[in-house]
Formats: C-alpha cells, structure tokens, sequence
C-alpha cells in the first residue's frame, strides 16, 4: 500500500487538504492543537478501468487499490536543529511526501504576503536539518565503538558524503547512488530521499497559474484547497460539473495528487477479476509476473507456472469477453521473467 505524508507551514491549509483528498473530516484549525499522532485515512485509487471492471463481473467483493494519506503537525522554524520538528519520525514510514505551500493571504501570520518558494524552502530546510541528526546520530555511535567491521567503515564513510551533500541545503535526492548504496541506507528512511509532490495551495478567487513555481526536482500541482472540501459534500456528478467550472479542470485535486505520486513513484496497476472478488493491486514498474504473484500470496510465488494474461484494453476490445480474448489471441500465457504492464489482468497459475 502506497503511503504518503503530508507536511507544510502551519496555516498553510494542510489540513483543508487532507480533507479534500480523503474526504476524512479532519478537524481544521489555525492552530496547533497538541496531538502528537498525526491524521490518518485511506484513500480508494480512482480508476475507471477497476470500476469497469467491477460493471463486468458484477464480484461479491470489489477492491480497489488504497493509498494512505498521513496528516503531520506544521513544520516550525527550529535555527539549525531538528528537536522543534520531532513529529518528522512519523513521515519516516512514508514512500512519498506530500508537502503542501500556501497560495492564498493569511493576516494571521507575521508574514501574510504568498511567496511559495520563500515557505517551500523553510520546509526543505527542515527536512535536511532531521536527516542531518539522523546521520549524526548513527556516526556518533560508529565512533563510540572500539572496533568496527569493514561494513561499519564502509557505511561511515557513506553517511559522511551524505552529510557533506546535505550542509549544502540539497536534498539527498539530488545526489546519485548506486544501487548498493541505496540499499545500505534504506534502514534510516532519509525524507529527503523520498519523492516528494508539492501541492500548491490556492484561495478562491486566485488565478489557477499556467504552470506551478519551480519547486526543485518535485513534482507539483495546484489545488483550490478550501473551495474544494465545500465541493466534496455535494454529489459525484454535481461536483465533477462544478470543478470544472469553477476551476477549470477536469480532474479533482483528490484524482491529480494520486496520478502524480504514482508516477514519481513509477507504481503501475494489475487486476484479479473474477465472480468471488475483482481487485486492484499495485507494483513497480519493471516488476515481474513472479513479483505480481508475490504480491498477492507468497504462495502463489513459490509455486509459480504460468501468468494468464490479457490488457485491459484488449478485454474491452474484445467485448469484455474471456472466451473472445482467447479466439483473438490475446490472451496469453506469460513466464516468470514477464514484465507486468500497467493495466494488465491477470491470473496466476502455481502448484505447492
């Protein structure tokens, strides 16, 4: 399941977001209010090939793919350390960030002018200053030891390019690894590491930009933030004809944030259809059939034959039609070493 934390300025309407994009009701106020666990919700992957297909086989069970999103407290300026933003452990266990950038005035901030890489920058700066401490930490307790392996030296050596790399206010993103490396330093769940999509938050009223501002290597969006969570209690159809609208879009903020974690993440979907359940999983682009079959049951893994598989496109082509996809031969029996593509359906064969 794909996770994502949200981050951002205090008073920047991360909250209002949240709220838009799970539709979770989280309580939205200009303050903090002391919780320490953060909001959290699943969110269903919108898909109109999942609900077609759900049309088709009319399941007992319907699972859609599920992404979920983590709301954190308001990053605060902390001079240098990162003891003022401890709730940062919490975005640790996210495979992407979500950081949110006020677009619209805030006369209750010192400061209420909208300059979005001015607020954009104070995070990042955050976000380098924990994986600093991370790194502190770790070489401070290498170097406590009298005697390290050879993987201790190597590892120490590492951590102290990354820190070089991050006294420059770059994120560690930015600095090419191999392989090996990215692996040897998976356990510190670095923030800068991850993805990371800003969402430019907008007021009502204020021109939706061409294009967002620059915000580094992220990816970006904008979002009418508060108009849209108005929007969320009307109807499915009244609300599509509204942000369209009003906005100018086709897609909702909700719809666009998901599209776009899914492609900085390079996450694809398969289907398992069929009378008992039709359902939606999630993989890595360039994962294998093998891979596929893992991620449903490790069973079906370890005893893997053959992938039965049809595209999306190709069932419809073919009518919706298992038997039709089989006279046209386009449903195939594909190997272990198959690349699942995105949108394929399939069904795996295994003997334990």
């Amino acid at each position: 399941m794909l996770k994502c934390g949200i981050v951002g300025l205090p008073l920047c309407g991360k909250s209002t977001v949240f709220n838009v994009i799970t539709g979770a009701g989280a309580e939205v106020k200009p303050y903090a209010s002391g919780k320490t666990e953060p909001n959290r919700a699943l969110v269903n992957v919108p898909d109109g090939r999942f609900d077609r297909l759900v049309e088709v086989f009319e399941p007992k069970k319907a699972t859609p793919a599920v992404v979920e999103f983590v709301d954190l407290a308001g990053v605060t300026r902390s001079s240098g350390g990162s003891s003022g933003n401890s709730f940062l452990s919490f975005a640790a266990e996210a495979d992407a960030l979500v950081h949110v950038v006020r677009g619209f005035e805030n006369k209750n901030l010192p400061d209420p002018s909208v300059d979005p890489v001015r607020d954009w920058r104070l995070v990042e700066t955050e976000l380098v200053y924990r994986d600093l401490g991370v790194i502190e930490n770790r070489l401070s307790r290498l170097a406590a030891k009298k005697k390290t392996t050879p993987e201790e030296a190597d590892e120490a050596a590492l951590l102290k390019e990354l820190q070089e790399h991050l006294l420059t206010e770059r994120p560690l993103r930015e600095r090419a690894m191999t392989p090996a490396q990215m692996k040897s330093i998976s356990g510190f769940s670095f923030l800068t590491l991850k993805p990371e999509i800003v969402v430019f938050n907008l007021g009502e009223g204020v021109k939706m930009p061409e294009t967002p501002p620059a915000f580094g290597d992220c990816g970006a969006i904008s979002m009418f933030g508060a108009l849209e969570m108005d929007l969320a209690e009307l109807a499915p159809e009244e609300r599509e004809e509204f942000t369209r609208g009003v906005t100018g879009l086709e897609r909702s903020g909700r719809d666009r944030l998901i599209g776009e974690a899914y492609r900085l993440l390079g996450l694809v979907s398969f289907f398992t259809t069929g009378k008992d359940e039709v359902k939606a999983w999630t993989l890595r682009d360039g994962s294998t059939a093998k891979d596929a079959a893992g991620t449903i049951h490790s069973d079906l893994a370890r005893g893997f034959i053959r992938a039965q598989v049809v595209s999306y496109e190709d069932f419809i082509k073919c009518g919706a039609s298992i038997p039709a996809c089989r006279d046209k031969g386009v449903l195939r029996l594909e190997g272990k070493e198959y690349v699942v593509r995105d949108g394929d359906m399939i069904e795996i064969r295994f003997n334990v």
